[in-house]
């Protein structure tokens, strides 16, 4: 069985790659790719006490987010969306196990309600004021793709526009040791059942045992080293504009075949 869609808007954030625009030029190579720490935005969309509390992943999620839908030319609050990412907050985690591991053991209430998986998710509905429905996911190093099988089986079940949104942020040593995620990556959609005058390429998916592809160089590692941008061969055939057939990492036995079309 096949699942297609149509992509409105993209968000991207990560380390040398500020915006879609920019990501775009570089995957498309009309300019180098330098890559550098990742650099997020504050979340102006948030109240200021909810601003102060946000973490990183909270930030790169607003941040891709919004970016895809402004360039779709819609409005957040009227779009579900489903998030995922590998291990959620690397640094409220980490700050969390050292309050457990000291004499007097008292967690703070802003990294207690920071520590759970769908906080972005929390997060994005007050900034947007969004009362759609929201999944949130896990799969380790899969969670890219089952963020991306979640989408666009919402679109064609739904058949309704669904923001899809991947990041993944690092955790400091020592778990760093243990989960090497080198810097903070986000990668946004919007995707619709139906073309319309913002389309900027048709995806459909289905399963395969067909090998993943790889890219060249720094684009690699950071494809290879971070979950979220298991994606970035996706982006790079839609950046290419050309129609073409992508497979993406998901499973051991299992990968997903993308056939990218442009309108």
């Amino acid at each position: 069985m096949k699942l297609a869609a149509y992509i409105e808007g993209i968000g991207l954030l990560g380390p040398g790659l500020a915006g879609w625009k920019a990501g775009e030029n570089m995957l498309r190579g009309e300019s180098s790719y330098q890559p550098q720490k990742t650099v997020l935005p504050p979340p102006s969309s948030l109240p200021a006490a909810e601003r102060r509390r946000s973490g990183a992943l909270v930030k790169l999620a607003l941040a891709v987010g919004l970016e895809a839908i402004e360039a779709a030319g819609l409005n957040p609050a009227d779009l579900p969306t489903v998030f995922s990412s590998s291990g959620a907050d690397g640094e409220n985690c980490h700050a969390i196990c050292e309050m457990l591991a000291a004499s007097d053991r008292q967690i703070s209430p802003t990294r207690f309600h920071n520590s759970v998986h769908n906080t972005a998710a929390g997060y994005w509905g007050i900034a947007t004021g969004s009362m759609k429905n929201s999944s949130v996911l896990c799969a380790f190093d899969a969670s890219f793709c089952a963020a991306l099988l979640e989408a666009v089986a919402q679109v064609v079940v739904d058949n309704t526009r669904t923001v899809m949104l991947a990041c993944d942020t690092p955790y400091p040593e020592p778990l760093f040791k243990a989960r090497p995620i080198p810097e903070a990556f986000g990668l946004a959609f919007v995707f619709s059942p139906e073309k319309s005058a913002s389309a900027l390429a048709r995806i459909s998916i289905e399963l395969t045992e067909d090998k993943a592809d790889s890219m060249e160089g720094q684009f690699e590692a950071l494809r290879a080293s971070i979950p979220a941008a298991r994606g970035l061969p996706m982006l790079q055939a839609i950046a290419m504009r050309k129609d073409t057939r992508v497979v993406l990492d998901y499973l051991d036995a299992t990968r997903l075949a993308l056939q990218i079309s442009h309108p």
